[in-house]
């Protein structure tokens, strides 16, 4: 056997190693391209699915904001009204405001007088004297009329 036989030979015995790997590696290929056809085969199903349950899911959400939306008007009104009585309320306290700022400054204009003529304690048991006396003769008026009646 000469130089080139030998030379020959390692390249047949190359050859063939690398055949046998080449066709290894190709069948692994020929593996993984089987797995993703049968995928690919299962795909439109799977998506059908998902397509069917997002269109439930869209449907159910708009069902709620449908339900939402007329539990919404529904409740408007209350709303409204009680807005309309906050402004009332805040109407009504801004008048009483008002009148206790002007009884206020009314009170305080007769007590300087009261304590100027030192008359404060005599002229505030007066007042309640004739406010008692008045709402006695008021309260037997009402008796006697039969508008009272005794708290039934």
């Amino acid at each position: 056997m000469t130089l080139v036989g030998i030379g020959v030979l390692l390249i047949g015995v190359a050859f063939f190693i690398l055949a046998i790997f080449l066709g290894h590696t190709l069948n692994n290929l020929a593996g993984v391209l089987g797995g993703i056809d049968k995928t690919m085969k299962q795909l439109p199903e799977k998506l059908d699915d998902v397509m069917m349950e997002t269109t439930n899911m869209i449907r159910e959400s708009n069902n709620t904001l449908a339900d939402v939306n007329e539990k919404m008007t529904q409740l408007s009104p209350l709303f409204y009204i009680v807005g309309d009585v906050g402004n009332a309320t805040r109407k009504f306290t801004s008048s009483l405001v008002d009148v206790t700022e002007t009884m206020k400054q009314k009170t305080e204009e007769g007590k300087g007088i009261a304590d100027k003529n030192k008359i404060g304690g005599l002229y505030g048991s007066f007042a309640l004297g004739y406010y008692l006396l008045k709402r006695r003769q008021q309260f037997a008026g009402d008796r006697t009329k039969g508008e009272f009646t005794g708290g039934n």
